[in-house]
This record gives C-alpha cells, sequence and structure tokens, in this order.
C-alpha cells in the first residue's frame, strides 16, 4: 500500500514540475508585451536620432529650476520610468519637478563619427538652451545616470552658469582603483579600443549586453530563473519580471569615437581626475563645479563600482555637496522598491530645498 501511495505522489509531482517546466518555456520563449514608459510626456525638440521628451506637469505651481535627465548612451532610458510606482520620472513629476529627459535615439552607421564634444555642445547644450528658454529660467538641475552622469558632471564642469544643482547616479567617474571586472576587460592591455572601432564603427549592441551579463553569469544564467521559476504563479512578480526584461533585451548600439573616447580617455588613462580631459578643445575641470551636488551611489554596484563615483565630491568645489550610499545594485537605484520608498523621497526633499515654486 505505501509504496503504491508514494509512488502515485511521486508522479504527480513530476507532473506538476513538468506543467511548470511547459509554462516557463512558452513565457520565455514568446515574452508577453508588457507598458514600459508610460508617463506621459512630448517631445519638445529633435536633433538628428535624439529626442528631447517633456514629461506633462500634474500640478499647477511648479518647481523651478526645470530638471533636466541625461541617461547613458548605452540601453534605454526607459528604465527610469520602467512602471507605474517604479518610475523616477513619475515621482519627480508628481513632486512638481518640470521634467525633461533626453532620449538619445539608436545610432546608425552614418552616426560612428559622433563625439563626446558633439553630444556635449551639439545636444546637451541645445537642449539646456531649450529648456531655459521655455521656462523662462537661466539655470537647469542636471541628473545623470552611470556614463549620464559622467557627461553631466563633465558639462557642469565647462557650463557651470547653466546649472543650477547636480545631481549623479551611480557615475563612473575615477577609474584609477581598476576595480571590477568591467574595468579589467577594458584594460588596453587586453582590449584595443582603437582596433574595434575600426572593425566595428560602433559599438555593437550584443557586445555591451554579454559584457553586461557576463559581470554576474550565476545571477543572470541561473539564479534569475530559478528564482523565476519558484513564482510562476505570481502574477506581479511576473509583471514586473518581464517588464525588466524588456528593457533589458532592448540594447542599442553607441556611437563609435564617443565609446572609443570614453573606454581610452575615461577607462584606460582616467584623464577626468587627472584633469587631462578636453571637450571642445578645452579642458574639463571638476574643480570649477561649484553648484549644490547629489552624488547618488549603489553599494552593491558590480557595473560601477563606489570606488569610482564616490571621490566626485571631493573633486569639485562645492560647498554644497553630499552622498547618499544605498543598499542596491546599479539598476535597483532607478526601479528598486526600496529607492522608490525610501531613497527617491531622500532626492526630491534634497531638490526641494533647493528650488523654488513658481506662482
Amino acid at each position: 500500500m505505501f509504496p503504491d501511495v508514494f509512488s502515485q505522489m511521486m508522479v504527480k509531482e513530476a507532473e506538476s514540475h513538468l506543467s511548470k517546466f511547459k509554462k516557463m518555456r512558452d513565457l520565455l520563449t514568446d515574452f508577453p508585451k508588457v507598458k514600459v514608459g508610460q508617463t506621459p510626456s512630448d517631445v519638445v525638440f529633435r536633433k538628428n536620432k535624439m529626442k528631447l521628451l517633456r514629461y506633462i506637469p500634474q500640478v499647477e505651481k511648479l518647481r523651478k529650476p526645470p530638471v533636466l535627465i541625461v541617461y547613458a548612451l548605452v540601453n534605454r532610458p526607459y528604465i527610469l520610468d520602467l512602471q507605474s510606482g517604479r518610475s523616477v520620472i513619475q515621482t519627480l513629476v508628481s513632486k512638481g519637478y518640470d521634467t525633461y529627459l533626453i532620449d538619445w535615439g539608436v545610432p546608425s552607421d552614418f552616426d560612428k563619427h559622433i563625439s563626446l564634444t558633439d553630444y556635449q555642445e551639439k545636444y546637451i547644450r541645445r537642449c539646456v538652451e531649450l529648456i531655459k528658454r521655455n521656462s523662462g529660467c537661466d539655470k537647469v538641475t542636471l541628473i545623470g545616470y552611470c556614463m549620464g552622469g559622467t557627461m553631466s558632471a563633465m558639462y557642469a564642469a565647462q557650463h557651470q552658469q547653466d546649472v543650477k544643482n547636480l545631481v549623479i547616479m551611480a557615475a563612473p567617474i575615477d577609474f584609477a582603483s581598476r576595480e571590477g571586472l568591467l574595468y579589467l576587460w577594458s584594460d588596453k592591455k587586453f582590449f584595443d579600443v582603437d582596433k574595434f572601432i575600426e572593425t566595428y564603427g560602433n559599438c555593437p549592441p550584443d557586445f555591451l549586453q554579454w559584457s553586461f551579463l557576463l559581470l554576474k553569469p550565476v545571477q543572470n544564467f541561473i539564479s534569475k530563473y530559478t528564482g523565476f521559476y519558484d513564482r510562476l504563479e505570481d502574477d506581479k512578480f511576473l509583471e514586473n519580471f518581464f517588464a525588466m526584461e524588456t528593457w533589458v533585451n532592448d540594447n542599442i548600439p553607441v556611437a563609435g569615437e564617443a565609446y572609443r573616447e570614453f573606454i581610452k580617455y575615461l577607462f584606460q588613462e582616467n584623464r577626468l581626475v587627472r584633469g587631462e580631459m578636453k571637450l571642445n578643445n578645452a579642458p574639463v575641470k571638476l574643480q570649477n563645479i561649484n553648484c549644490p551636488v547629489l552624488n547618488l551611489v549603489a553599494e552593491k554596484d558590480f557595473l560601477v563600482p563606489p570606488g569610482s563615483s564616490v571621490p566626485f565630491n571631493d573633486l569639485v568645489s562645492s560647498a554644497d555637496k553630499e552622498i547618499i550610499t544605498f543598499p542596491s545594485g546599479h539598476i535597483g537605484l532607478s526601479v528598486g522598491s526600496g529607492a522608490m520608498k525610501i531613497l527617491w523621497p531622500k532626492v526630491c526633499q534634497w531638490l526641494d530645498a533647493r528650488s523654488e515654486t513658481t506662482n
């Protein structure tokens, strides 16, 4: 009797696992469509592939100065507006900030010669000038994420007159420690970026995606899917999972010359910290930054280790500067539940103290 009962239980359990594996296979083979980037916005400026989005205000009295978010040239910017309740954009707009975002678009082969100087002077600066004109403010608050944080810092260093407040998120600034695999892989002893870009023109999206995935192979190829299997019946988990998977797999190339300069002059030669970086034929001096600075650092960031971001505050001349080190990973700064509940309310409080409300 007991062997028969035991056998029946084993059969039922095997059938249950088989059913779950089939469901898992079907979901991963044909991703459900998930709505992302839903905060309403208007395109207020275009240049080449770039779009400048202005998010439709949700309150009558806006805070000033307006906020311009500079995202990285890698991946899509809707990670900052992934889902309702998991959106930096939504948080800022709901608090009354007149919020703009640069969507760099997808560079083509014709864009391979776009340099970091071009992105600063022909794109970011044009956006800043338009925002200043439209808002009636003579300065903006810059928020830069990852590579966009580095670009925002360089912009502020050369155009401090335009920047009222500077917020950088998980921004690579100091590359001296060579901490982390990405810094090792990009070392000039192992990676000839000149030949790489000469061969490909632009940096291919697959190369970038696999580089990021291989930084944590166990988590990205095993743990993620065992967790997915365990929570197959959790609809909210599935919605969040596929929103993230939509973004993770929505990769874009990076304009070749900008990528080459970023890797060669920053990752490999650390010119920004050494005061040797040049944009628009002029040195980029971080000590020229004297506006209020907020540096958001992800404690568990394996992409941009804290040691690369923290030194920034010692390199600027600002008297008003602060670091918030948050217990999250690189992406968790923008979509983590803790970031939404704790970090971004703190960021808004910091901005509130350095902003004013329009009449």
